[in-house]
């Protein structure tokens, strides 16, 4: 058996990458993942396409915010928010108003 396996996907590395560092750029993402920067950009617009990460300008770079509050994808019968994942993984308070505000209307 090899270790070149992870238990998370480069999708899920990256949107650590984001939540750790809002502001990386994607040739920062790329190399922390080691994968081509064409690579992490194609990740960061499946991440956006599927509403997890909101990407914004700050002057000439981007900047990105994750929706910690929307359903972890693929998760196995449960709800479980993005947020709570990376909190865990990281560390960093990932939640944001509109998780605050799901929570409250539940």
């Amino acid at each position: 058996m090899g270790d070149d396996w992870s238990f998370l996907t480069n999708h899920g590395r990256a949107l650590l990458c984001v939540a750790e560092d809002p502001g990386a750029r994607l040739r920062d993402i790329a190399t922390t993942l080691g994968i081509t920067e064409r690579a992490a950009y194609g990740i960061i617009v499946d991440l956006a396409e599927a509403g997890y990460v909101v990407k914004g300008k700050d002057g000439r770079r981007n900047r990105y915010r994750v929706q910690a509050h929307l359903p972890l994808r693929g998760a196995l019968g449960r709800e479980l928010p993005v947020g709570d994942v990376l909190d865990l993984l990281v560390g960093v308070g990932t939640r944001d108003e509109g998780a605050e505000r799901a929570e409250r209307s539940r």
